[in-house]
């Protein structure tokens, strides 16, 4: 090989590692996604919804690239970003959470917490406090507010199971007697479970929470907070958060009815 040859051969693997170098890491950000509009998974098992859109919009802005990782709970997705083994999840805020996440300052979005339970078996309660005298179910991970934990770790009449599925069939079956959830995405999970007609929502709001961008402490991702605030600000401001709302709504009752059309 001729000295020029050499040369050339160098300077391009020079180059190359610069690049790589040079190449910033992925953001990971983990989702479960068991909750429509919020976040659902297509027949083609992709991430959909408007916490997944919004994650792919305000880290693109950040000249990030992005990695999606999907874990069996919710609680798992909130271990592994308090050990930095993932950057990102969106979140409500806690006192728990908070040791191990940073939260941005603008909220993505605004959740009511309400309580589901069978016709078959109503429900006396007209406060937080009464449900003390009956059988719920979460899921791992959730968290609705200091109240509301408190109220948990108190009477511990609480199942928790991995999953919507297990949480609304045990409820169908009688197992349970009520789940507290979002009461936009309980409401249009149910219009497509197999015998849910007998559950419904009461009219009591027990927390009313935003959902946040929640970065690991272990994070490079951390230093761009105020980068974050900034994008989200632009998201809202735009009106982006609710259309996606709206057209997530749309394409899960599409996808729904296209699953209940095969063979």
């Amino acid at each position: 090989m001729s000295l020029q040859a050499c040369l050339l051969t160098l300077f391009v693997g020079m180059g190359l590692s610069a690049a790589s170098l040079a190449a910033p890491a992925a953001v990971r950000y983990c989702d479960y996604p068991v909750y429509p509009p919020i976040s659902w998974s297509d027949a083609a098992g992709e991430i959909q919804g408007v916490a997944p859109r919004a994650v792919r919009e305000v880290v693109g802005a950040l000249g990030l690239p992005l990695q999606m990782v999907v874990l069996g709970n919710w609680n798992r997705c909130l271990t592994d970003a308090a050990e930095g083994r993932v950057d990102l999840v969106i979140a409500y805020r806690s006192a728990e959470r908070e040791r191990s996440l940073v939260f941005s300052t603008v909220p993505l979005l605004r959740e009511e917490v309400s309580v589901f339970y069978n016709r078959r078996k109503p429900l006396k309660v007209s406060r937080l406090e009464d449900l003390a005298h009956y059988r719920g179910g979460l899921l791992f991970g959730e968290s609705y507010g200091q109240a509301f934990d408190r109220f948990v770790a108190d009477n511990g009449n609480i199942e928790w199971v991995a999953s919507n599925q297990q949480n609304f069939g045990k409820l169908i079956r009688g197992r349970i007697d009520f789940i507290a959830h979002e009461r936009r995405t309980g409401k249009l999970f149910l219009e497509y479970l197999p015998g849910a007609a007998d559950i419904d929502v009461l009219p009591l709001t027990l927390a009313v929470d935003h959902l946040y961008f929640a970065v690991s402490k272990r994070s490079p991702l951390v230093t761009r907070m105020a980068e974050i605030d900034l994008q989200l600000q632009r998201l809202k401001s735009a009106n982006n958060v609710e259309r996606w709302l709206h057209e997530s709504e749309q394409a899960y009752r599409a996808s729904q009815a296209q699953a209940d059309k095969q063979p």
